[in-house]
């Protein structure tokens, strides 16, 4: 008792305080620690981890830095009827690729080059990803979108590889069915529209000027060309020009503090991609922050430098390519300029 006693009342409450304090945070902690790690394995298993690169054969050496070849397709994989309609993508069975480009990530900021479907290209030999048949080269000279057509991405990787001298690091395929699902998912993306488009076959009828797309008008958006002076060109600029937007509009705290929007746009995101089987999270992270850099001007974006055309092939600009080429596997800054 005695003046021990009273002096020890008033401290009672302090060590249940920092008790309460200390297990409020372990447990604050363990439930971020557990969230984290169950979107991480979550998020990974949606990856659709389709594309076997080993199948590739006669590989460029690897260079510095990081090439992805991201892919967009027409594969219609998760769409219902009514959606074909409303998106306007048709119903053709097989898939076809509708935009390539090259991101190249490395030490002086990302590179996006666009690889317009329309590039003439030699098909070298190869081996079929599925019947493990060997096919020697012939000489033939296609579209680029043809090596997709005839063999997918296994051969798609290698007529990149074999007409650039450019090692493909990783393979990402976006089909249209995510795609549209995604812009929804963040509540529209907004875009600047270069003049009024009326396109039937995309279904694009958009006015000019700033307007904040569905992902039913983004779609059309991305695939119009004809409305666009017929140019592959143009198309490939609007749209990296709108994956710079829709980018930009991901990563926005609006986006990625808010559990409801998050989740549902990761999985739309994830679930529309194919990938190859060396791709893991930090991968795709990596490359959707590049992607980001390029619209935030802290990258180069171009299209694959052209030196006239052949048959209605666009051809590329050998010196310029080579140059490029060079430039990104030593990770230098890139000089070339693109059409």
């Amino acid at each position: 008792g005695g003046p021990g006693g009273d002096g020890y009342a008033p401290q009672r409450p302090a060590p249940d305080w920092r008790r309460r304090i200390k297990w409020t945070a372990i447990s604050v902690v363990t439930v971020l620690v557990v969230t984290t790690v169950g979107t991480y394995f979550w998020a990974d298993s949606k990856l659709n981890r389709d594309v076997d690169l080993s199948k590739v054969i006669e590989r460029p050496e690897k260079g510095e830095g990081t090439n992805y070849l991201i892919v967009g397709s027409d594969s219609r994989e998760g769409l219902s009827a009514e959606d074909k309609k409303n998106l306007h993508t048709g119903s053709a069975d097989g898939k076809r690729t509708d935009s390539m480009m090259i991101l190249h990530t490395g030490d002086n900021g990302p590179t996006l080059i666009s690889l317009p479907r329309d590039s003439n290209v030699e098909i070298p030999s190869f081996v079929g990803s599925e019947s493990g048949k060997t096919y020697p080269a012939t000489g033939r000279q296609v579209k680029l979108n043809a090596a997709y057509a005839e063999d997918g991405p296994e051969l798609l990787v290698r007529t990149v590889e074999f007409n650039t001298g450019l090692h493909i690091d990783h393979y990402v395929e976006i089909g249209f069915a995510g795609f549209a699902n995604i812009v929804d998912a963040v509540g529209g993306v907004e875009m600047d529209i270069p003049q009024d488009i009326k396109d039937t076959k995309s279904g694009a009828d958009l006015k000019k000027g700033k307007q904040t797309l569905n992902g039913e008008e983004a779609l059309a958006f991305v695939r119009t060309r004809y409305a666009l002076a017929g140019s592959d060109l143009d198309r490939t600029k609007n749209q990296q020009k709108f994956l710079s937007a829709l980018a930009n509009q991901v990563a926005t705290p609006g986006t990625v503090l808010n559990p409801f929007k998050l989740y549902p746009t990761m999985g739309a995101g994830l679930d529309s991609l194919i990938v190859d089987k060396e791709m893991g999270l930090f991968d795709l992270a990596d490359m959707f922050w590049s992607m980001k850099g390029v619209s935030g001007g802290e990258g180069t974006s171009m299209n694959m430098p052209i030196a006239g055309s052949t048959g209605g092939n666009l051809l590329w600009d050998k010196a310029k390519v080579k140059q490029l080429v060079s430039q990104l596997n030593n990770d230098e800054k890139v000089t070339v300029k693109g059409n």
